[in-house]
């Protein structure tokens, strides 16, 4: 488990070195393969995958179920929102899928750039549902993983409070627009952490943790592509 928490931290702090200020966004860790995808015929980017970490150790993690369903992963380490937000032209729009699925929202509580605001946070999110909604892609919002205590951060403080009241919002939002809305949280928590069997570290899924979360959210796909 310490060797898997160290990677992770690894990971986490290595997305950001060589990135100039200029790229603060990471505009240049997909852009090759962006080049390859967007000559990919439909059936093999019918839905693009964005997020952090989660999201892209999930395409490390179970590399088939993204392969076999024609799903993208765009997930970057470490990112807030607000640099989801700024390359998602870049990153999905760009690459004309069906579906998009928005998994973002713990690195912002983790501080990651800076003190947390819940209206920034969700705004972000508000905001990629627009864009997506404007460029004829069909959004899919997830629920943000339980945690309880960030490995890199502990200094932040009532971490399921501000896990749960940011889920709160998403969910809400989804149904008032009525958009499909993913809820991991509640399949994967106990007492407001994750299930110790779906995590190594608090934070990141397991491979158990992935199996989960690839329950919930293909049948939803599998729904939409239809």
């Amino acid at each position: 488990m310490k060797k898997s928490l160290f990677l992770v931290c690894v990971l986490l702090l290595s997305s950001f070195v060589g990135v100039s200020a200029k790229d603060w966004a990471f505009f240049s860790r997909y852009a090759d393969e962006n080049a390859v995808v967007e000559k990919l015929p439909e059936s093999q980017r019918r839905v693009v995958m964005m997020g952090n970490s989660i999201t892209e150790m999930w395409a490390e993690t179970d590399t088939a179920f993204f392969v076999d369903n024609g799903f993208i992963s765009r997930g970057i380490s470490g990112q807030v929102t607000a640099q989801m937000l700024l390359r998602f032209r870049a990153d999905v729009i760009d690459l004309h899928p069906k579906v998009v699925v928005i998994l973002g929202g713990t690195n912002d509580i983790a501080g990651n750039d800076g003190q947390y605001d819940e209206d920034t946070t969700f705004g972000n999110i508000v905001s990629m549902v627009e864009l997506a909604e404007a460029n004829g892609i069909v959004p899919v919002l997830s629920s943000v993983l339980p945690v309880v205590e960030y490995p890199w951060n502990k200094t932040v403080t009532d971490v399921p409070e501000k896990v749960q009241s940011l889920n709160r919002r998403i969910r809400e939002y989804a149904g008032k627009k009525n958009i499909l809305y993913v809820d991991y949280y509640q399949q994967m928590q106990r007492d407001g952490a994750l299930i110790p069997e779906y995590t190594f570290d608090g934070v990141h899924p397991t491979a158990a943790g992935y199996e989960v979360m690839e329950s919930l959210l293909l049948p939803v796909l599998q729904k939409l592509l239809r």
